[in-house]
């Protein structure tokens, strides 16, 4: 291991396909506040929701190597997306404590809503699988659930498009057909979401609650470290994280620096421990998405 603190002493490892997974670093660092992070974000290979799942499997194993690699004690898997394909393969594969995101989202949603009736949005991936609405059903069996995959929202995120004309249209173009079913709760199915929460809400009205998975996920990771003995003893302020990314380094520290409110002192760009990336095509698809937007094509789906 290139990190040579062991035990409790070991960092916490988090990976997401990109900045929304600090989501959920900025809710562990409140849960944990003497925690040492390492954050990896998979931006040369964003988004993971359009892409297979033998895809994404193989994505998130190297992920969890590079993590463990740096001396991870416990992995969050911070997407959505992952979580809901490979949670599974990546709990059977490695010797440390693996955490997903979506049980901690559904538990949090089945606690709020008043009414029974929940509805979630995610990735293509996330929301093909059905991974929410077996846990909420495993859960509760009387919950009625309606989900709606929103692949447009990743991208504005990675791009910095919180709101504005074109995120509200494209908001409005996925959520209205959620609104007539009248639910109550919203889970946001990806790390990336909750920073279009505000443009979110917004479409859905002030009755609607919004679940962020991220404080629950936190909550989890906290509990476990204690059962398990690992948590660390220290100063807060005497806490490290550090940060790499596999492509695009300075946007992500730009990012970054504007989420967190505090400063980002460097992210790394890792050397070639994943499959050669092919961000260039993902630009160009994404870039081209968005231009529709620009010129007026958006699909009316109310």
């Amino acid at each position: 291991m290139k990190n040579g603190k062991r035990g409790a002493e070991a960092p916490i490892g988090i990976f997401d396909s990109g900045i929304g997974g600090l989501t959920v670093l900025k809710e562990l660092r409140r849960e944990l506040p003497s925690e040492d992070v390492v954050y990896f974000g998979d931006t040369a290979h964003l988004p993971y929701g359009t892409k297979s799942k033998e895809t994404i499997t193989r994505f998130s194993l190297d992920n969890v190597r590079f993590l463990r690699a740096q001396g991870a004690k416990m992995v969050v898997v911070a997407c959505n997306t992952a979580s809901s394909l490979c949670l599974d393969v990546l709990k059977e594969r490695f010797d440390v404590p693996v955490i997903g995101v979506i049980e901690p989202g559904a538990r949090q949603a089945l606690s709020v809503t008043r009414n029974g009736r929940i509805g979630i949005i995610g990735t293509k991936a996330t929301i093909g699988s059905g991974s929410y609405e077996a846990c909420l059903k495993r859960l509760d069996p009387r919950v009625k659930v309606y989900s709606e995959a929103c692949p447009l929202f990743v991208p504005l995120v990675e791009e910095g498009w919180l709101d504005g004309d074109i995120t509200q249209r494209v908001a409005r173009s996925y959520l209205e057909p959620l609104r007539s079913f009248k639910i109550d709760t919203l889970i946001l199915g990806c790390t990336h979401y909750p920073l279009l929460a505000r443009v979110i809400q917004k479409t859905m009205g002030s009755r609607v609650r919004l679940v962020n998975s991220a404080e629950e996920t936190a909550k989890e990771a906290r509990q476990l470290i204690v059962r398990l003995k690992l948590r660390r003893e220290g100063r807060p302020a005497q806490a490290d994280m550090r940060f790499y990314v596999s492509d695009e380094p300075e946007q992500f520290r730009v990012s970054g620096e504007r989420f967190l409110g505090r400063p980002v002192q460097s992210v790394a760009k890792i050397g070639d421990h994943l499959a050669p990336a092919r961000a260039s095509s993902r630009r160009t698809t994404e870039t081209a998405s968005i231009a529709e937007l620009l010129t007026g094509h958006v699909r009316d789906r109310s």
